[in-house]
């Protein structure tokens, strides 16, 4: 008989090759991690791009009506793996969106065992729907619903997936071939006769071509453009003006470093130790209604400003805090259900482009590229507040430029355009109790030459990050 749980609760499944169904129309992975709740490297994850676990465990396979399976074989589970998550996310929207949303596990005689309804998504856009788990020499199942604002980019970092890898020294501006198995050769100068065919670095590849190429591809084709540059007559291919590239580290604020998560429910004092100093991102959701409040905490226990003030449902959001020199974040919270509490650095926030992104509650936007128009379209009932921190020459990480006034400061639903200075620049909303959505417009090329967010920045060349690529659009 299947048992429905609620989230958080558990229970015992078969020992045995299990089928999981997760439904509907979500985009579906799996992520086996060890003891210390993280993968051992890129083959632990089995998505679409790759569907099958190298030992074979967990498989993975599209059904009808927006099923996605995947077959658990629980037997042939390596034993340093004691947990396999599955997970959901959405190319667009939010998870609230998806109708239906559940996992239901069957047993080897196609006999429901346990499932698991989420009725409570919001603006998440990633989320560990539930996990197979080791316990007392079996495998249970938990109902887990635990939602990522921030997408696949903060699951995967807080499940050890190597987000940081970044071939942009290798590769330059690239669009066509297939990438090559080996590093071409070199090309013989051009002759009246017989001309060459391109030299190697004169190949154009595509952005899903790059997210397929391995690193020992992409080490391959540098080296051979590079000798291709080194052999090529000089008169074949005058060189070309330099680029003006803007200086990576101009690029984000604050300290970076490995997302921290608390959970807990009612009032309570948030202690998070060994933060680097600087401003960082809360990010706060609260089940439930009521009253939510939270405050940092000064060296004498003393409140400051409130970062959230509100009496929304179900509130979520992200504001900015400052971590002191002793590293060191207290945090008041007054809430009167379940919360979570994640500490993110700045360069975790979402970019603005020209591609509508749609959210709930505040939250930190950076935008990277020239001068630019931003469109709000406010959907809530109360204050809409928009604040702008310049990074653009500011060198001190521990701290932000005051922004000044409020660019934005209104009640009620309202479209607004504000013209946007060159990034780097921080966007807050720091009060948006409500659906908005932002988009860039009538954007500008970077005085500083490429865009960070355009397409000559090129993304990540191992095939499990192209999992990832949805986060980072």
């Amino acid at each position: 008989m299947l048992r429905g749980l609620i989230k958080g609760d558990n229970a015992f499944v078969p020992t045995a090759a299990l089928r999981v169904a997760v439904r509907n129309g979500v985009d579906v992975a799996a992520l086996l991690v060890t003891e210390q709740g993280r993968v051992r490297g890129d083959a632990d994850i089995v998505f679409d791009g790759a569907p099958a676990h190298p030992s074979g465990a967990v498989r993975l396979s599209a059904g009808e009506d927006g099923t996605v399976w995947l077959e658990a074989g629980l037997t042939s589970v390596e034993e340093e793996i004691t947990r396999v998550l599955v997970v959901a996310s959405t190319e667009e929207g939010a998870l609230r969106d998806v109708r239906g949303l559940s996992v239901e596990v069957f047993g080897p005689d196609g006999a429901a065992v346990v499932g698991y309804e989420v009725s409570d998504a919001g603006g998440e856009t990633a989320m560990v729907l539930a996990e197979l788990y080791r316990r007392s020499g079996g495998w249970k199942f938990r109902a887990v619903g635990q939602g990522y604002l921030d997408g696949l980019t903060g699951l995967a970092v807080d499940h050890g997936v190597d987000v940081d890898e970044d071939p942009q020294e290798v590769l330059e501006r690239i669009p066509t071939p297939a990438p090559p198995a080996a590093p071409p050769a070199a090309p013989a100068a051009a002759t009246a006769e017989a001309p060459t065919e391109a030299p190697a670095q004169d190949l154009r590849f595509t952005r899903d071509q790059l997210l397929d190429m391995t690193p020992d591809q992409i080490r391959a084709l540098a080296q051979a453009q590079t000798q291709a540059r080194a052999q090529a007559p000089a008169q074949t291919h005058p060189p070309a003006e330099p680029v003006s590239r803007p200086d990576a580290s101009a690029w984000t604020c604050g300290p970076v470093f490995k997302p921290r998560t608390v959970t807990g429910r009612d009032n309570d004092v948030i202690t998070v130790k060994d933060l680097p100093p600087g401003p960082v991102m809360v990010e706060l959701a609260v089940k439930g209604g009521g009253y939510t409040g939270l405050w940092r905490l000064d060296e004498s226990n003393a409140k400051g400003r409130p970062l959230v003030n509100t009496t929304e449902k179900d509130f979520r959001g992200r504001v900015i805090a400052s971590v002191p020199e002793h590293g060191r974040l207290r945090l008041r919270l007054e809430a009167s259900d379940s919360w979570q509490v994640r500490i993110l650095p700045l360069a975790e926030a979402r970019r603005l482009t020209e591609d509508r992104l749609e959210n709930w509650g505040p939250d930190v936007l950076l935008h990277t590229r020239g001068t630019a128009d931003v469109t709000f379209h406010f959907k809530g009932s109360s204050n809409f507040i928009v604040h702008l921190y310049r990074l653009a020459g500011h060198t001190d990480p521990t701290t932000l430029p005051h922004p000044g006034r409020a660019a934005v400061n209104e009640i009620g639903a309202r479209r607004e355009t504000l013209p946007l200075p060159e990034g780097p620049l921080l966007v807050h909303l720091s009060v948006a109790d409500g659906l908005w959505d932002a988009r860039l417009k009538d954007v500008q090329p970077h005085s500083g030459g490429q865009d960070a967010d355009s397409p000559a920045k090129l993304p990540k060349p191992r095939g499990a990050l192209g999992w990832l690529r949805r986060a980072r659009r």
